[in-house]
């Protein structure tokens, strides 16, 4: 290992641990309650070193946003690209979403705060980023094989997004959110499988087959 490299792991190491501390911290005190005096004395670090890495609070918390949804979105991918029946495993990813809004740190940084802190479009641009992907995608490998309607990718995979954004929003403000939860769940799965391919389409007899059978 190069004098450089190990540096680069150094400098690598020293910002996940400023971005583990500020998720640790966001999600019992949020934003406003949150210094980075604190940040930077929870991961061990200097002051200094924070602003190595980071131009101040705002660009902390966006690190810290995009840490906790790529760590939450890893496991959502790697359940709606298991094998299996692509119905099932879609099914269990939507589920799995579901169940995230619980996630104390999902729920505080990415539903409660990040609106507020980044702003509004600032907000919906990285969900689109991260979770709007991962739905399109699944909504097209279930119209592929034939799970789903052939309706047009582009809207259904806007309107269950948007549907999907509102059911975070619920549970997260919910004075019982694990209810809600549940209702959502329960919901959100039955809209889609309102959208379910139930029977096969029409046998299509050629115009020469129907004429033999006269």
């Amino acid at each position: 290992m190069t004098v450089r490299s190990r540096r680069v792991d150094y400098s690598e190491s020293t910002r996940q641990a400023l971005v583990d501390s500020a998720v640790e911290l966001f999600t019992k005190r949020g934003y406003a309650g949150t210094s980075l005096d604190e940040v930077a004395k929870r991961a061990r670090l200097t002051k200094g070193a924070l602003y190595h890495h980071f131009s101040g609070k705002q660009a902390l918390f966006e690190a810290a946003f995009d840490s906790v949804e790529n760590a939450f979105m890893r496991k959502l991918g790697e359940i709606v690209s298991a094998p299996g029946d692509p119905w099932d495993t879609a099914i269990a990813g939507l589920r799995a979403y579901v169940r995230v809004c619980l996630e104390p740190s999902y729920q505080r940084i990415v539903i409660h705060e990040a609106p507020v802190v980044m702003g509004w479009e600032r907000w919906r641009e990285a969900e689109e980023h991260f979770s709007y992907g991962l739905l399109r995608s699944t909504i097209e490998v279930l119209i592929t094989s034939g799970e789903l309607e052939q309706l047009p990718v582009e809207t259904m995979a806007r309107l269950l997004f948007g549907a999907l954004s509102a059911g975070a929003s619920t549970i997260a403000g919910a004075a019982d959110p694990r209810k809600a939860s549940a209702e959502v769940e329960r919901t959100i799965v039955r809209v889609v499988e309102g959208l379910r391919v139930t029977e096969p389409p029409p046998r299509v007899i050629p115009e020469r087959s129907r004429s033999r059978r006269r």
